[in-house]
């Protein structure tokens, strides 16, 4: 399992680098299988004064699910790091908890009964992790704030519904393999779910 860790726009000191791998090293013991985990460190300003810290947390599988966490604390990076990794557990616990039958055991998005043998129980929540965090939510302005470049894998709609779930997202953009372009997969808010497929005026 390789480990990244990142400043955005930023210096990230080495004793918040060592802090984050020595808690993210132990990811792969709850869900064998993790290829790479990357740690996004980065800082905002809030409107209510200071800056916010944000840690952003992505698992790559060996069977191409991802799984993301992101946390936004008006304190110290070490807990938006540990929020962040506490949200990811209940990331790997979703995983896993998608049991495969024996005719799909090749689904990419649920976890196999071999991984879920090897797993070790998942940790029990850290004091740092349940401390109430102040979030703040994103300012609509008229500058493009972010921006986040996508590494999008041909996949189903079926697929795409598993990866979405699995994120935690309302959306999803994904290259739809069955059509050929890309599509936005939404939550409706009646539920089930809906598809936007671009077409060029």
């Amino acid at each position: 399992m390789e480990i990244t860790i990142q400043g955005l726009n930023m210096k990230v000191n080495d004793g918040v680098v060592s802090y984050a791998r020595k808690k993210l090293d132990r990811l792969d013991r709850y869900l064998p299988g993790i290829t790479d985990v990357r740690l996004d460190l980065s800082t905002e300003n809030s409107r209510r004064g200071g800056n916010l810290k944000i840690a952003q947390l992505t698992v790559y599988h060996r069977r191409g699910a991802i799984l993301r966490a992101e946390e936004r604390v008006n304190n110290e990076f070490e807990i938006a790091i540990n929020q962040a990794i506490e949200k990811m557990y209940r990331q790997i616990t979703r995983f896993k908890g998608k049991r495969v039958d024996r005719r799909r055991a090749g689904d990419r998005y649920q976890a196999t009964v071999e991984e879920l043998e090897l797993a070790e129980a998942m940790p029990e929540e850290t004091a740092l992790a349940t401390e109430a965090a102040e979030t703040f939510p994103d300012v609509v302005e008229e500058a493009i704030l972010r921006r986040k470049v996508l590494d999008l894998a041909p996949m189903t709609e079926e697929e795409a519904i598993k990866q979405m779930e699995l994120l935690a997202h309302d959306f999803f953009l994904f290259f739809n393999a069955e059509l050929g372009t890309f599509s936005v997969l939404y939550k409706r808010d009646t539920g089930g779910y809906g598809l936007l497929i671009p077409k060029i005026a």
